[in-house]
């Protein structure tokens, strides 16, 4: 097989399965599972009665969205049930997969209840084929394949007489997982000309974000406009492509389909690039922006979340183009495109903990395995043809201590690498025969050792905390991977309660604050370490909760009168440094991940 036209990564994912997760990060799944994920087809129409499954509601991109994210939950969690609903649904698109290659209905109706449109946006289809590739991975069905492998034929001529459009248009390189994929198992170049043609007829996001005059989507988009080009979610999937680093204002919204696609780039960006601070930024994604953006129990989320987030309320607010319900927890607050999305977030997360690395893709000149981004797991894989077991016990991201455990069947000659964040000064490693190194930061560090037996590893990443300065110099606090928000009291009432599957658990919720939250920071650069002081409570079942925090932080502030809502959301920080008469106050802070209502970005105090 001729593999030449294609270049090789730094690093592979493993197929689904090879990765367990263990601690908190397998009870956060298992709460995902537990709540909205694993029901959606139980009560929701869009999914429940879709035509992909032989209904006669939805016919588009929500089924597939949904797959999407519920197939790695099953398989990286091994849960029996999950896996047979799975099972059973792709049993039906692989044998109703029509004579042309097609998969599933070929008019598009975009959400249950939506007229039928005159043309089909092949969006739908893209998602279906990265489907096929996880159940293939996950399942070892054949069937995937073929059936793949007639789909691309399908999107193929399709294009020819009808090109791209719309979302498939902006979207047009997500189909090259796939593509990839099987060129890679199969060497058939036409699916390289395929990916050609797809990108010849698919928007140009490289010269968009490259153009010189700047990226032209950096700042939000005027009220009452909307366009692809500028779409957050588009934004977030194209980062596959170049590197993107974006900023908003503390209080518009960020969409959580965006947070959930923006984490998957990243981990696709890793294993092609390899680059350290690729899993910096994963890692800032996914334990704040996605947890914070659930109910605690998972079976409610918010479309549109806020860094400076004190009321979700039911409220024309300032955003672009969003409703007044965006921000409320729900079933599918202002739009369903993320109730179906959502899934994906943890455990394509936990699928990409671990990745593997062969001679030429790196440095060196023999195998290895990477751990990526960092959580309580284990990986089974083969290097070299010999059985290798890598287990991480550890509490980050709440603790910094992370201690490995590497079990071969018989002596084996590999690389482990291990991502030392660029915030981990004085990271320090114990090796298993007691020899100590300083790993630098920003680094993939590599242990490069014959392994035998069962051999332990210490890796200690020091958290200290930095200022992030944002809109009009406002103060965020940042340690180790976690951002910190103010704690606020907060009071969750119904809403929606007589709206068609609004039955509790699955139901709509405003949350009110009981307690103040426009403070100013006593804080400053360089007094940081005596500013804010930290303590760590218990691992609870929660960790992700207001009141199951496994670390908290303590700083002084004063009220701020003047700081008041605008349209319902938290005004602008004011201007810092600013003054204060208000009397000094001891305040609570919380991983952003762990907070419904929040301030994240502070003014700052005169010092």
């Amino acid at each position: 097989m001729n593999q030449s036209s294609l270049l090789q990564p730094v690093f592979r994912p493993l197929p689904l399965g090879a990765i367990q997760p263990q601690g908190w990060l397998t009870r956060q799944l298992r709460i995902q599972a537990d709540g909205i994920s694993g029901h959606l087809d139980e009560f929701w129409p869009d999914v429940k009665d879709s035509q992909w499954f032989g209904g006669s509601a939805e016919a588009w991109e929500r089924a597939p969205y949904w797959l999407d994210g519920l197939l790695p939950l099953a398989y990286v969690l091994d849960d029996p049930a999950l896996k047979a609903k799975v099972t059973r649904y792709l049993n039906y698109i692989i044998a109703h997969q029509q004579e042309d290659g097609w998969l599933g209905p070929r008019t598009m109706v975009a959400a249950s209840g939506a007229q039928a449109q005159a043309r089909y946006d092949l969006w739908g289809q893209i998602l279906a084929t990265k489907v096929l590739v996880q159940y293939h991975e996950a399942s070892g069905d054949t069937r995937a394949v073929a059936t793949l492998e007639r789909a691309l034929h399908a999107m193929d001529r399709t294009i020819d007489g009808r090109p791209l459009f719309d979302w498939g248009q902006m979207r047009w390189f997500e189909a090259l997982i796939a593509i990839i994929w099987l060129y890679e198992r199969t060497g058939e170049h036409w699916l390289l000309d395929l990916a050609v043609k797809l990108q010849a007829q698919g928007f140009g996001w490289r010269g968009f974000f490259l153009a010189p005059s700047g990226w032209p989507a950096a700042e939000p988009t005027r009220r009452g406009r909307w366009g692809h080009m500028s779409h957050v979610v588009n934004n977030a999937m194209a980062v596959k492509a170049p590197a993107l680093e974006w900023r908003t204002r503390p209080t518009q919204g960020t969409e959580l389909c965006a947070v959930v696609e923006l984490a998957y780039s990243l981990e696709m960006l890793l294993s092609t690039f390899g680059e350290a601070t690729i899993g910096d930024q994963l890692e800032r994604v996914i334990f704040n922006a996605l947890p914070a953006t659930f109910s605690p129990d998972m079976w409610s989320h918010q479309y549109d979340q806020q860094a400076n987030q004190v009321l979700c309320t039911s409220h024309e607010r300032a955003w672009s183009n969003n409703g007044p319900d965006s921000n409320l927890f729900g079933v599918e607050p202002n739009y369903g495109c993320c109730t179906a999305n959502l899934s994906q977030g943890w455990p394509k997360f936990a699928a990409h903990l671990w990745m593997t690395a062969h001679p030429g893709m790196t440095s060196a000149d023999r195998p290895g395995i990477a751990a990526v981004a960092y959580a309580p797991s284990s990986v089974h894989t083969q290097v070299s043809d010999i059985p290798v077991t890598v287990t991480l016990k550890t509490e980050y991201p709440f603790r910094s201590d992370l201690a490995f455990t590497v079990e071969t069947e018989r002596p084996a000659n590999f690389s482990l690498w291990l991502r030392i964040p660029n915030w981990a000064e004085g990271a320090a490693l114990v090796l298993p025969d007691g020899a100590k190194e300083a790993p630098l930061p920003g680094t993939f560090h590599e242990v490069r050792r014959s392994w035998e037996g069962r051999e332990s590893l210490e890796l200690t990443l020091p958290m200290r905390p930095t200022l992030r300065r944002g809109h009009n110099d406002a103060a965020a606090i940042i340690r180790g991977p976690l951002v910190y928000a103010l704690k606020i009291g907060e009071r969750w009432n119904r809403v929606h309660a007589d709206a068609p599957y609004r039955e509790v658990p699955h139901a709509d919720w405003e949350v009110l604050p009981t307690t103040p939250w426009n403070y100013a920071l006593a804080v400053d650069e360089a007094t940081l370490g005596d500013d804010v002081s930290f303590a760590e409570h218990p691992l609870g079942d929660w960790p992700f909760s207001p009141d199951g925090a496994p670390v908290t932080a303590t700083v002084r502030g004063r009220r701020l009168p003047g700081w008041d809502l605008d349209h319902g959301s938290a005004g602008d920080a004011p201007q810092s440094p600013v003054s204060s008469t208000e009397p000094d106050e001891a305040l609570t802070l919380i991983p952003y991940g762990c907070t419904n209502l929040r301030i994240t970005e502070f003014p700052t105090l005169h010092r």
